[in-house]
């Protein structure tokens, strides 16, 4: 496996938005999901409708594992893809057009690689780089290590820090914003 990179700036994130908005509503739920929650993708590739949508609109928090906070632009794009589809509480959300299964990782990876190239992006990538972009946006953001660590579920704050792709030298200046 090939390290990738998580995606480093707003405007490349908006521009996979913009590609994969116009292709797909599926495809484009599943890259905001990813990028706003950094589940892993077979959990994510696994979701049912049931677990995102309450009947008459999104969930505020996912129903898996453990919850997870599905923010607005999250609650938007589910929104717009099962208003739109065919789908109900046991289907799986990510499905394939002909048999109904969950999409693959290779199918995963295939839209977002096409993506990449479409937008002229360069750099590596995969199916971690919308995982990675999570983690990487959330430290940015001011959110601790601590807590993104235990999101991946790594052993150390220096694995975490490698994965989204900086080291501890990087100093990055943290937002405490507690505006009372």
């Amino acid at each position: 496996m090939e390290f990738v990179h998580p995606i480093r700036t707003k405007e490349q994130i908006n521009l996979f938005k913009s590609f994969l908005k116009q292709k797909s509503a599926r495809d484009y739920l599943l890259f905001v999901l990813e990028i706003n929650t950094g589940m892993r993708i077979n959990d994510l590739l696994t979701l049912k409708v049931h677990q995102v949508w309450d009947g008459i609109q999104p969930r505020e928090f996912l129903s898996a594992l453990s919850p997870i906070y599905l923010n607005t632009n999250v609650y938007i794009a589910i929104d717009n893809y099962l208003s739109t589809s065919s789908l109900y509480g046991e289907d799986y959300l990510f499905q394939t057009k002909s048999s109904g299964k969950p999409i693959t990782r290779q199918q995963a990876y295939r839209i977002i690689n096409h993506a990449a190239r479409e937008i002229g992006l360069t750099d590596k990538v995969g199916i971690h780089t919308l995982r990675k972009t999570f983690g990487y946006h959330a430290y940015k953001q001011g959110i601790a290590i601590s807590l993104i660590r235990d999101i991946y579920g790594h052993s150390s704050t220096s694995e975490t820090l490698h994965y989204i792709g900086l080291n501890k030298e990087v100093s990055t200046p943290i937002k405490i914003d507690i505006n009372l």
